[in-house]
């Protein structure tokens, strides 16, 4: 190893012993050293993920969204406008987004909910033969979607798929598998509609 790259070893390394070095960690980082990342990295994402947890009350997701925090951090160079000790921007930013996931989560909880109210409220238990033309007015729904919109909602809604697997499986980015989600229910909700009206 080249003496150069031994001596940032051992900043980096003493740095995350260090816990007031965090704007020397930021300013090499900001020179483009991702070593800096990676000691940043080590330094946090335990507490963090403990933090999450904390909130979120599942230790996979908690490691998740850490995970994924910390990919943005780097991938969006979010650290650019940093300055000083980052330790409470990164707590902040986790916690934000632990409130914004259990945000989510009530959010859909919600969606669901009124979706069954719904269905349930167009018929009572004994119109078996009313739920079954529903059922094939959905299905029919769901065959004309496109190909991607139908593996989102049987990733999601079928196999119980986190969003950023089922993300992975498509091979497209988190956001583009929540828009076809988004688009995917939005009909089977306007088929939804259109039936009871008939």
């Amino acid at each position: 190893m080249p003496v150069f790259e031994i001596t940032e070893f051992l900043l980096l390394f003493c740095s995350i012993m260090n816990h007031s070095s965090d704007s020397f960690l930021l300013q090499v980082l900001k020179q483009g050293n991702t070593a800096a990342y990676d000691a940043l990295f080590v330094k946090y994402y335990e507490m963090l993920c403990v933090n999450a947890f904390f909130y979120l009350k599942d230790a996979e997701e908690a490691k998740e969204l850490v995970q994924e925090f910390f990919v943005d951090l780097l991938e969006k160079k979010g650290y650019v406008h940093l300055k000083g000790d980052i330790k409470g921007y990164l707590y902040r930013s986790v916690k934000n987004r632990c409130l914004n996931r259990l945000r989510k989560q009530e959010h859909d909880q919600r969606h669901c909910e009124q979706f069954k109210w719904e269905h349930t409220a167009i018929f009572p238990d004994e119109d078996v033969e009313g739920k079954e033309q529903l059922y094939r007015v959905l299905r029919r729904t769901f065959a004309n979607l496109s190909l991607q919109r139908k593996s989102a909602l049987t990733l999601i809604y079928v196999q119980d798929k986190r969003y950023q697997e089922a993300a992975d499986a498509m091979g497209i980015s988190v956001n583009s598998l929540k828009t076809h989600l988004k688009l995917a229910l939005k009909k089977l909700r306007h088929a939804l509609m259109e039936y009871k009206k008939a």
